[in-house]
């Protein structure tokens, strides 16, 4: 029971830690993921090398493992891209509306019996941010992105699963960023060129309270 509390509150601080650091990063969400991926798509294969891993699995496995990393790397996009238009607070209370929408997909997808105290739990905290979302209309965007964000975030997880039950985590987890990464690159162009970046290239953290909000583009 110790062991599991100091867990959760290790789990509380590094989900804090990277929405802070999401915000303070002058990258686009975009842009920001795809670093992100990369740099951990290329440790994990060097370390599956010096481990001498097995990575070797069937075709419909890997199609599969790319499809939850599209899926995951789209959740990271929407998760920091929820940040960005709103806050910190706000786009960590999007993201604990991840027990919500698990509490519904994940009976419909595994075929089980719907959990009453975490359907009721989740919407509460569906109630705390349609709260927000009436009361202050500068973040119904990041509110919005938000929940796209947790509903995605819900959906890998269960989907990993079935996958975990056959495959080893660690290749899953290799083939997963991979998928994601790769995934991402090819999105990219048509996402920059909906939103813009001001920045390339990861450089110093910068404050992003004084920064301009981006306008998207809506036409051709």
């Amino acid at each position: 029971m110790k062991k599991a509390f100091i867990q959760l509150h290790i789990a509380v601080l590094l989900a804090g830690l990277t929405g802070i650091l999401g915000k303070l990063i002058t990258l686009n969400e975009g842009l920001l993921v795809w670093y992100r991926l990369l740099l951990t798509a290329i440790a994990l294969w060097i370390l599956a090398l010096v481990r001498r891993q097995s990575v070797r699995i069937s075709f419909s496995d890997l199609a599969r493992i790319f499809g939850v990393g599209a899926i995951a790397a789209l959740h990271w996009v929407s998760f920091y891209g929820s940040i960005k238009y709103s806050n910190v607070s706000v786009g960590l209370l999007c993201f604990s509306a991840v027990g919500f929408f698990t509490a519904l997909i994940e009976p419909l997808l595994l075929r089980h019996r719907v959990d009453i105290v975490e359907l009721l739990l989740g919407l509460l905290v569906i109630a705390g941010i349609f709260i927000i979302f009436q009361v202050d209309p500068h973040y119904k965007t990041g509110i919005l992105i938000g929940l796209i964000s947790a509903l995605l975030g819900s959906l890998f997880p269960v989907l990993n699963k079935r996958l975990l039950q056959r495959i080893a985590p660690e290749t899953v987890t290799l083939y997963e960023l991979s998928g994601g990464f790769l995934f991402l690159s090819i999105l990219l162009p048509l996402y920059l060129y909906f939103a813009p970046a001001t920045h390339w290239l990861p450089g110093r953290l910068g404050m992003a309270a004084g920064a301009q909000p981006r306008l998207y583009r809506t036409g051709f």
